[in-house]
């Protein structure tokens, strides 16, 4: 039981020791030139084929960034682009974009 209670904390402290990254808008920005072609060069898509990322909430394309990464998403434009990104890359463009309105 003892063990348990171990692995357990262990485990739950392991988890919020996971690293967080502080958002760096302006290297988002930098970033986002690689998405301008689809997404528009200030997050406003010119084309209805690829979504807007202005405004979009941190969160929500984080998720989608790393969905595509991690192939939970299949897009291959997508997917390649997100593979070459790391988590802060992905937590910087997530900010520049949410920056936007």
């Amino acid at each position: 039981m003892r063990f348990a209670k171990v692995t357990m904390l262990t485990a739950l402290f392991g988890w919020f020791a996971m690293p967080t990254y502080a958002a760096d808008i302006e290297h988002g920005k930098t970033l986002a030139t690689a998405c301008a072609a689809c997404h528009g060069a200030k997050g406003i898509s010119h084309s209805p084929l690829w979504p807007n990322l202005a405004g979009q909430k941190a969160a929500y394309l984080e998720k989608q960034l790393k969905d595509f990464r991690n192939d939970v998403r299949k897009d291959p434009m997508m997917t390649a682009m997100a593979k070459s990104l790391s988590d802060e890359d992905i937590v910087n463009l997530a900010a520049y974009f949410s920056s936007l309105k």
